[in-house]
């Protein structure tokens, strides 16, 4: 089996494809073979040692992936060779085969393709978690989303309006808002690159509170950061939930007492800790999801596929922020 591994702390062009032995399944355990694996964020951060987690070299990065149950191993008694599924990891995604503990594992619908079960889990279920548990997200309130256009962006959107929230979509460019746009935002702002003057940041939360509302934004969605956060926080309405869920452009600095004066929260959003604490919450989550999909209120929008031989090109891409939607690594058919 082939693995496309890192060797050395660094960017995407520092990763190897390796040649390996097929995986033995130990106890607990199932060999999948890898039909698809999607691109995510942290798979940029974790080759470069800037990653909560830190795994031992070489590993290959890769957090979802969906493919066949190959082998079993000893006491495994709920999966069976040939059943299709999902799995959600902290990397060894991007492998012809990998092994899984059993409970990370999830049944892939008949009619769901390969790619669209790999690119559900993280996104969907990061926007999932973020939005119900932690924003309390409830019909008629106004959601803002900030990057919008990226796979977590475009899945808080998709998610709120099937909750019934009024989405606005912040992203970059027209092109990433005809994206949002399509996603069912009802109001997008187009934000300048940052560094930000104390003028321009002005301008950008007169923008953001223009198309929240008087009301301002009962939930906000903050997958960037940097300078991006305080305008949207000056934006939020009474007693409103700020949601960090990431920091592409960096680790934003907010004063406190903007959160004292709207009587606001500020949550954190820690997916991959929230699927190991409740497991069983996470599995309800995806459950639903899955219905979500059936039902057609939501749709992974997979933008590009790579081969296993180029999937550093499609993580080069997500780093210089130029991908919307998801990009997936295809190992099969």
């Amino acid at each position: 089996m082939r693995a496309l591994r890192s060797h050395e702390a660094g960017g995407p062009e520092t990763l190897r494809l390796d040649e390996l032995p097929d995986p033995v399944p130990g106890k607990g355990e199932v060999r999948i073979t890898v039909k698809s694996a999607a691109i995510n964020f942290p798979d940029t951060l974790i080759i470069r040692d800037l990653y909560q987690f830190r795994p031992a070299r070489p590993f290959a990065p890769g957090a979802e992936v969906a493919g066949v149950v190959d082998a079993v191993g000893e006491g495994v008694t709920d999966w069976n060779v040939g059943d299709r599924v999902v799995a959600l990891m902290v990397f060894g995604g991007l492998a012809e085969k990998i092994l899984v503990s059993a409970r990370r594992l999830y049944a892939l619908p008949d009619g769901v393709s390969f790619d669209a079960g790999a690119a559900l889990l993280l996104t969907y279920g990061t926007s999932i978690h973020a939005l119900k548990d932690r924003g309390r997200i409830k019909p008629g309130e106004t959601l803002l989303v900030l990057g919008a256009a990226g796979g977590v962006g475009l899945a808080a959107v998709e998610l709120g309006k099937a909750f019934g929230a009024r989405v606005v979509a912040a992203v970059s460019s027209e092109e990433k808002a005809q994206a949002a746009r399509a996603a069912g935002a009802d109001e997008t702002v187009i934000y300048p690159r940052q560094p930000f003057d104390r003028d321009q940041a002005k301008a950008l939360t007169e923008a953001f509170k223009a198309a929240c509302g008087p009301a301002g934004a009962q939930v906000i969605y903050d997958a960037v950061g940097g300078d991006y956060s305080e305008p949207a926080l000056r934006a939020i309405g009474w007693e409103g939930r700020f949601l960090v869920v990431g920091f592409p452009a960096g680790i934003a600095r907010m004063p406190l007492n903007l959160t004292l004066l709207k009587s606001c929260d500020v949550c954190g959003v820690f997916y991959g800790a929230f699927t190991e604490r409740d497991p069983a919450a996470n599995a309800a989550h995806v459950a639903e999801l899955f219905e979500l999909l059936a039902a057609g209120s939501i749709s992974p929008r997979i933008t590009a596929t790579y081969s296993l031989e180029r999937a550093a090109d499609a993580i080069a891409a997500l780093e210089n922020r130029s991908a919307i939607g998801k990009l997936v690594v295809r190992m099969g058919d």
